[in-house]
């Protein structure tokens, strides 16, 4: 997908359109030391075991075959503004194979 290298977009820092340079960012994957990961890995401890308990009794997540996987990431685009010179990303991305910018 061709982008532009420049982009007029409004500016919150500005309050007002500027011209703002466009540039990919590298996304990173959550974190495993996170509340939520600890807090699930300690729930999958404690129900451990096999037989008639649900979700649990089946293997790890790791063991699934990737069926359906996608074959592309979203694309994280961060904003500078050429004025301010704040940047600011896009709240959401858009998956594209290959990013390139005219």
């Amino acid at each position: 997908m061709k982008i532009p290298k420049i982009v007029k977009r409004y500016c919150k820092h500005c309050r007002k359109h500027t011209e703002q340079k466009v540039a990919q960012n590298k996304k990173h994957a959550p974190s495993s030391l996170s509340r939520g990961s600890k807090y699930r890995a300690r729930k999958r401890g404690r129900a451990r075991g096999v037989g008639n308990l649900g979700r649990y009794s089946k293997p790890a997540v790791t063991k699934f075959k990737r069926t359906g996987a996608k074959n592309t990431k979203k694309t994280d685009l961060r904003f500078t503004c050429t004025t301010c010179n704040k940047s600011m990303t896009q709240p959401f991305g858009f998956r594209a194979k290959k990013v390139e910018f005219i």
